[in-house]
């Protein structure tokens, strides 16, 4: 990644303070890994979209301090919001979907344990997804680190998708597409299972109870972390983020 690093940071109150500490992990990783130095040139991120550029002004053993010369809105924020919602994977593959739906443009990430979801999440695994999020919003040049959230089961998970204009299920034993996606506009969420995939009355629940309709992502059957990136690809292409 080329040009000035960037680092999120939180509370940033400009131009009524332009002078801003950048503390905890990010500093760790600005001084011990990437040697952020006096006089060096940075981008602070709080997360509502706009970018900070900055003049590290001293660094001290715990935090560093730096000076805010302006402000701009981040120009690589998805245009529509996409929430993709995925089963809790085993070992690292949620980390790997976390990872390249915040690349591909995801606005939200939920992950969420169902009937035949054999991994869990606990607060550390969940703190290291948010981690994730973060480093990937940066490599990439995002302004937003999507937040990753975790739901107990999976009627929780669809229920927090009711403000979302297209909701779509994908399952491996929906044999097509319950209508043509080519023309997908507006807000839209998708959910992939896990490796268990979903029983059949967790897709009547999703398509009766919360307005989701059945995608079909092929014949051929997918590994669940294959099966969101290739349906969020699809999703963003689609509503013209990969044009």
């Amino acid at each position: 990644m080329s040009g000035a690093r960037r680092f999120f940071v939180e509370n940033i109150n400009y131009p009524t303070q332009p002078e801003v500490e950048l503390a905890g992990e990010e500093f760790v990783h600005a001084k011990t890994v990437l040697r952020i130095e006096e006089g060096a040139e940075i981008i602070l991120l709080d997360n509502s979209g706009a970018e900070y550029p900055a003049i590290v002004t001293s660094v001290g053993k715990r935090a560093l301090s730096a000076h805010i010369t302006g402000s701009a809105v981040g120009e690589r924020e998805p245009r529509m919001p996409v929430y993709l919602l995925v089963g809790a994977l085993k070992g690292d593959k949620t980390e790997l979907v976390v990872q390249k739906a915040v690349e591909l443009g995801a606005s939200r990430i939920g992950v969420f344990s169902s009937r035949y979801c054999s991994a869990y999440i606990n607060e550390n695994k969940l703190e290291r997804l948010n981690r994730v999020s973060r480093e990937a919003a940066k490599q990439c040049l995002r302004s937003v680190a999507p937040e990753v959230v975790y739901f107990d089961g999976l009627e929780k998970a669809l229920a927090s998708a009711a403000d979302c204009k297209n909701k779509l299920f994908a399952c491996e034993f929906t044999g097509h597409s319950d209508g043509d996606i080519s023309g997908l506009s507006g807000s839209t969420a998708v959910v992939i299972g896990s490796e268990g995939g979903f029983a059949q009355e967790e897709f009547d629940m999703a398509r009766n109870d919360f307005g989701f309709s059945a995608l079909s992502l092929g014949r051929r059957i997918l590994r669940a972390e294959t099966a969101a990136i290739a349906a969020l690809s699809v999703i963003m292409f689609l509503l013209g983020e990969l044009r």
